[in-house]
């Protein structure tokens, strides 16, 4: 009984706070922005990390406390409060809890976070503040949801979500404002629907454009990237294997003989043999092995791989290899393997890099698997941290990196590479005193071949108009030659036993498949004595402006050649018809990059001679200002004289752009009003003139409202001039009468000065 009287009075009604809010608009609004917070959690984490689905039970239950705060918002309610801090404890060290046990990617359980304290907070939303808290942490989930989402599945909850705040936003400042005929519980917004129409249309425009010319600077970088929960492994861990599911080995071979109903999974002529004929796997790329056969003929079926957030584009190198076979490549020094360990407080694995004189740029990339993939790890060359699930990784000699498990479904990490900036005049005069480690492996040429291959490689270098003294200039002759005089032969038949991949492409086939390039190049090269080897990974795939993400398929993986410079590193050349001559890379400035990727998206979709002319002015424009801002750095340089000219002609080219925008503005007004009927362009053109003389029409006056404004305000024949217009205005808008289009031509050219009143025109307009 006494614990009964004492909380008897929690519940008593009490003198409403000053911004209690009765409006159940309001309420149901702001109940519908958390959920829509809520479920974009829910549908951004599919695929991409793992999120409990119990989070859709927070949406009932916030709905319920929503109704519960409803019904006791005038109420002081101490003991819900009580009960709500106490659970909002529990949620911060369940939290906690999480956070020791998964220290990765915490996104998915800061928002869990938030979605449990909303559940809580629902229970006691007797103020308005209390529903703009509401507000808030569904616009914090959907911002949390944007940075997961790798999709377009979040762009219709995103619209959604802005479609109900427009009014949420106007609800609540009328609310503030004490506005409606009856605060709160009959307050709707003043917005008709053509107006909510152009008002969400302006914002998107809007939005998009902002999304689309913001720099992108570099800035400071919060080192905590995303990355999958860790993976534990039992078994020692080496390195030295790569499970491939394009490859059986020979007992599961001996074991499915043909190619079943799977498409083989790689097994060659039934053999499983990682050389001889066979038939590519449908889903995997054969070069993504520790052996890579290149006498493999069929194509992939298109699947997405990977999805990939990265500061700029670049070749998604897998592995490399150095020794040739004949009629492939195999990674010779596979005992070399260097295991590595992450640190015992982060997922961060430092990563042993070459030296490099040349200019290094920092990239960082977050890779999410879409589907399963070998245990290699893409990345950019050449990675220096490596943010992984697992507690130890493996670097081979080539550079490539191995997982101790393979790459699964939805498993996401994060690389930072220093990508050594490609300046050509620093690689031609790279020295060419190569190391004996270097000579020795990367110059290895099949002996019956090597005589054959110079020739044909010197016989390509003297067609040069001019001498090639320089490896560099040499690679890109050879990798250009390779794309004119070879072509892509798809039906190419198979090498038998004694043929050579080199030999037969260069002098019998004179073509063969994409990869057969990048091998033809890398011999052809290390038979005049440069270092050369070949590197298989993927193109930068199809860029979607809209998420930010780089989707990788299967049909992107190729192998192209890597060519080696004392003291710079690596540096790669892509032989493939219809590819770049240098792969992808970060550029010196990628300050608008998005801008110029999302039209490179839009100009897939327009006709090709409209894309050349569009190509075409922006090339102009850029050659333009380049010339344009080279001349005044000139100028600048020659003291105050240069410094006054280059004022003066900046304050000319002002004046001249002025006059073109006034002038395409004019051009603009007379185009829109050639296409209005003959009075409303009359009307339309004394509404300017008066404008321009200091007496506009007012949004909230009527046509003869502004003519009776005007009579008291202007000279007498102009305010004459100004009715007579506006009364046969008047009569044809709103009676449909015809009038006198000769008289009113004449009255708007008086007006405007244009000539002399004629006697009837006078006549009309005296007193």
């Amino acid at each position: 009984m006494a614990v009964a009287r004492w909380l008897a009075p929690l519940g008593r009604p009490t003198n409403p706070p000053s911004d209690l809010e009765d409006s159940i608009l309001l309420r149901l609004l702001v109940q519908a922005l958390v959920t829509l917070g809520i479920a974009s959690v829910a549908v951004a984490a599919v695929g991409v990390t793992q999120a409990s689905l119990g989070n859709l039970l927070a949406i009932p239950l916030s709905a319920l406390g929503a109704v519960f705060s409803w019904y006791r918002r005038r109420r002081n309610n101490v003991a819900v409060k009580f009960f709500i801090a106490f659970g909002m404890i529990l949620a911060l060290a369940a939290f906690f809890s999480r956070l020791l046990q998964q220290p990765g990617d915490t996104r998915i359980i800061l928002a869990e976070l938030l979605v449990q304290l909303q559940v809580l907070h629902s229970f006691d939303l007797p103020r308005r503040k209390d529903l703009g808290y509401s507000m808030m942490i569904g616009l914090i989930l959907l911002g949390v949801a944007a940075t997961i989402s790798q999709t377009l599945a979040f762009g219709p909850l995103l619209l959604l979500f802005l479609g109900l705040a427009l009014p949420v936003l106007v609800l609540d400042y009328q609310s503030r404002l004490g506005l409606g005929p009856s605060l709160g519980k009959d307050l709707r917004p003043q917005l008709g629907l053509r107006q909510f129409s152009q008002l969400l249309g302006l914002t998107l425009t809007l939005g998009l454009l902002i999304f689309l010319l913001l720099p992108r600077l570099p800035g400071y970088q919060i080192q905590s990237f995303p990355v999958s929960s860790t993976v534990d492994i039992d078994e020692d861990f080496t390195g030295q294997v790569i499970f491939n599911p394009g490859y059986l080995s020979e007992d599961q071979a001996a074991a499915d003989q043909g190619f079943g109903e799977n498409g083989g999974q790689g097994t060659i002529q039934g053999k499983g043999k990682l050389t001889g004929p066979g038939l590519v796997d449908r889903s995997s790329y054969y070069g993504f092995n520790q052996q890579m056969n290149q006498n493999l003929r069929g194509t992939m079926t298109p699947e997405v791989v990977m999805r990939v957030r990265s500061q700029a584009p670049g070749f998604w190198r897998v592995l490399g290899f150095d020794r040739y076979t004949g009629q492939g490549w195999e990674i010779s020094r596979n005992d070399q393997v260097q295991t590595l360990s992450r640190s015992g407080f982060s997922y961060q694995t430092l990563l042993p890099t070459q030296p490099s004189l040349g200019e290094q740029r920092e990239v960082v990339q977050t890779y999410t698997l879409v589907n399963n993939f070998p245990n290699l790890i893409p990345t950019l060359y050449q990675a220096r941290e490596l943010y992984f699930p697992t507690r130890e990784v493996a670097m081979d000699a080539e550079g490539g990196l191995r997982s101790p498990v393979g790459l699964e479904k939805g498993m996401t990490y994060t690389a930072v590479s220093k990508v050594v900036r490609r300046d050509r005049t620093q690689l031609r005069q790279a020295p060419t005193g190569y190391s004996p480690e270097i000579r020795q492996v990367y110059l290895q040429v099949p002996a019956a071949l090597r005589d054959r291959v110079r020739q044909k490689t010197q016989e390509l270098l003297a067609l040069s108009p001019q001498p090639l003294t320089d490896p560099y200039e040499i690679s890109l002759y050879l990798a250009q030659a390779l794309k004119q005089r070879y072509t892509l032969q798809p039906d190419l038949p198979f090498f038998t036993p004694d043929q050579d991949l080199v030999e037969t492409f260069l002098f019998k086939t004179e073509g063969g498949y994409p990869d057969h390039f990048a091998t033809v190049l890398t011999i052809m090269l290390r038979s005049i004595g440069i270092p050369a080897r070949l590197a298989a990974g993927f193109g930068p795939g199809e860029f979607n402006p809209l998420t930010g993400f780089y989707v990788v398929r299967n049909v992107d993986a190729y192998a192209m050649t890597e060519v080696y410079f004392p003291q710079y590193g690596w540096f790669g050349f892509d032989p493939i018809p219809g590819h770049e001559l240098v792969p992808p890379g970060p550029s010196e400035a990628e300050t608008f990059g998005t801008l110029g990727r999302f039209w490179q998206w839009v100009a897939g979709w327009l006709p090709s001679p409209l894309v050349g002319v569009i190509d075409g002015l922006g090339h102009g424009l850029t050659q333009g200002l380049g010339r344009l801002s080279q001349a005044l750095v000139r100028l600048l340089q020659r003291g105050w004289l240069g410094l006054l000219t280059a004022l003066a002609g900046l304050i000319g080219l002002g004046f001249v752009l002025w006059l073109a925008i006034l002038g395409l503005s004019r051009g603009w007004r007379h185009w829109q009003l050639r296409k209005l009927p003959p009075l409303e362009r009359i009307y339309q053109q004394m509404l300017t003139w008066f404008a321009q003389q200091g007496y506009p029409k007012r949004p909230a006056e009527t046509p003869l409202e502004y003519s009776q404004r005007l009579s008291q305000q202007v000279p007498g024949r102009q305010a004459q001039a100004a009715a007579a217009i506006t009364q046969a205005y008047v009569h044809w808008r709103y009676g449909g009468e015809p009038q006198n289009l000769s008289f009113l031509t004449e009255t708007m050219a008086s007006l405007r000065g244009l000539g002399p009143l004629s006697s009837r025109l006078r006549w009309k307009l005296s007193p």
